[in-house]
């Protein structure tokens, strides 16, 4: 794996746990205004792009079958997804004034365990499964859904079947009558991972930026992500933060960073970022009830109860990283 990918990854994790941590801190203070420090939500576009960047690698030119592929993605995604689902819902159902996101509802609970989009019972206005951040995961077991389909095209061709299929879909979902699925389905959100299939694709024919254009290309991406997030809603999201993402991918992968040397710690929050993703709402969650139960002075500090969460947030996605990854897989993945 290209060590840039895995500085992306933790970056894009550490994003999206600074986000919540933030809306976090507004439970604990009331009068806190996050506003002016909102910002990190566009990790999830990093990752996107990211995700259709590394399916098109990690399968061109060789021969995987769908199977092979569904096996793979399986076996990395579900178990510790699953366990962080199940125990969500333990607790909604054990001690249902802790979760402020979620209600024991069995509906809810399968559809998430299958990863298809289901209406939040705790919160009408969100399509979330009872991880709340797992709405991403749902999205990108349809992506490999129709990726791994793909796999049965010859490889020349993939790309333009790929872009066939997602075209399609949008204009199914939009042409239906809405409902749940259509509505999710239909979010052009999902053009992000053909847009990082695509950079996989130029990144394998060596159609890549000279090396000055790759780091303004990727010094302006992150400029430009952080200008739109604060300009932009999610409606515009994605071109207004899936653009500056594709920017910042296309500018990592352009630059040799053989040249460079690793950072170790940041290379393996990477390895980790999908333990910290999953998890760092339950970090969150606990750091809260902690200073509700003990009033701890220090976390009523906006800026200290946030750097903890980061760093709570890192070390127990990594915790959860070492028990649930086999030993050979951390040294494949750090190879």
């Amino acid at each position: 794996m290209l060590v840039q990918l895995q500085y992306l990854r933790a970056i894009a994790a550490l994003m999206v746990v600074y986000f919540h941590a933030v809306l976090q801190f507004q439970k604990v203070d009331p009068s806190f205004d996050p506003e002016r420090y909102l910002f990190g939500e566009t990790g999830v576009d990093i990752f996107f792009v990211l995700s259709g960047f590394v399916m098109w690698l990690t399968t061109a030119g060789r021969q995987i079958s769908p199977m092979e592929f569904y096996r793979r993605r399986i076996r990395r995604i579900v178990p510790l997804y699953w366990m962080a689902t199940l125990f969500s819902a333990a607790v909604a159902f054990a001690v249902p004034s802790i979760l402020k996101s979620t209600v024991f509802d069995v509906p809810h609970l399968l559809a998430s365990l299958v990863f298809l989009p289901w209406v939040n019972p705790a919160d009408t206005s969100m399509i979330v499964p009872v991880v709340v951040p797992g709405w991403t995961l749902n999205y990108e077991m349809f992506f490999y859904l129709v990726f791994a389909a793909l796999l049965t095209v010859p490889e020349e061709r993939r790309l333009a079947g790929l872009v066939a299929a997602f075209v399609l879909i949008l204009a199914v979902c939009h042409l239906l009558p809405a409902t749940t699925a259509t509505t999710f389905y239909g979010n052009p959100i999902i053009l992000e991972f053909l847009a990082g299939a695509l950079l996989g694709r130029l990144y394998m024919q060596k159609i890549l930026l000279p090396q000055p254009a790759g780091w303004a290309a990727l010094a302006l991406g992150f400029a430009f992500l952080v200008i739109n997030e604060f300009l932009c809603d999610v409606t515009m999201r994605s071109y207004m933060w899936g653009i500056p993402a594709l920017f910042i991918i296309y500018g990592a992968v352009s630059i040799d960073f053989s040249k460079f040397r690793t950072i170790g710690w940041l290379n393996y929050l990477g390895d980790a970022s999908y333990s910290i993703y999953i998890t760092h709402a339950f970090t969150l969650a606990f750091l809260r009830i902690v200073n509700n139960h003990f009033h701890i002075g220090i976390l009523q500090n906006a800026f200290i109860f946030i750097a903890l969460c980061l760093v709570l947030s890192s070390v127990a996605g990594a915790l959860i990283h070492e028990l649930t990854t086999p030993r050979r897989r951390r040294v494949a993945l750090a190879a």
